[in-house]
């Protein structure tokens, strides 16, 4: 075993082989994006489900998780109403987001989670800034871990490409979103 590889191994201590899923009640999808080219506007999801199975070597794990974009929530009804139309995410013909991994990898303290995520019929390869935060005890003699992922991502990637052109120069919707997504996941 490579220095790197015992490195990783005690990187992620306590996270045992099996499947472990992801506990909607202590976890969350967020996004955020430029609006009016001066302000960020965020959001999240209020509905999404995964499972992360675990292998025997950790580095070699796997990721499955579907959002539902009609949970939309940035705390505006009319925005929400116009995500979930044909100028946005279009929920009657794409009412999920995908996401299924294809690796992981270390990155310094960190990790590096790859995988392809289809949103709007679109199926592109993204890559996760992963931090693994630990693994505890639950007061119901369960194992919950805890992990935090960030990308950034190209609206226009997805052919999420609705816009006005503002007087001032710019547009009414910056093209990058990013989205911080924090887990809480149970041990099955």
């Amino acid at each position: 075993m490579a220095v790197q590889d015992a490195v990783d191994m005690t990187g992620l201590q306590g996270l045992t082989p099996g499947i472990w899923a992801i506990d909607p009640s202590h976890s969350s999808v967020e996004f955020t994006a430029r609006h009016l080219m001066v302000s960020k506007v965020r959001g999240r999801f209020e509905r999404f489900e995964g499972t992360i199975t675990i292998d025997e070597e950790p580095l070699a794990s796997h990721v499955e998780a579907t959002v539902d974009l009609a949970s939309v929530d940035s705390r505006d009804p009319k925005r929400d109403e116009h995500l979930r139309s044909a100028d946005f995410f279009d929920v009657e013909s794409f009412p999920t987001l995908q996401f299924v991994s294809t690796g992981v990898r270390p990155d310094r303290n960190d990790y590096i989670l790859t995988g392809d995520l289809t949103v709007h019929g679109v199926t592109r390869p993204v890559e996760l800034k992963l931090e693994f935060n630990g693994v505890s005890g639950d007061p119901w003699g369960g194992q919950r871990a805890g992990f935090t992922a960030s990308t950034e991502l190209s609206r226009k990637d997805y052919g999420l490409e609705w816009n006005v052109a503002l007087e001032t120069g710019g547009v009414l919707v910056g093209d990058k979103v990013k989205i911080d997504i924090e887990i809480e996941a149970i041990r099955q």
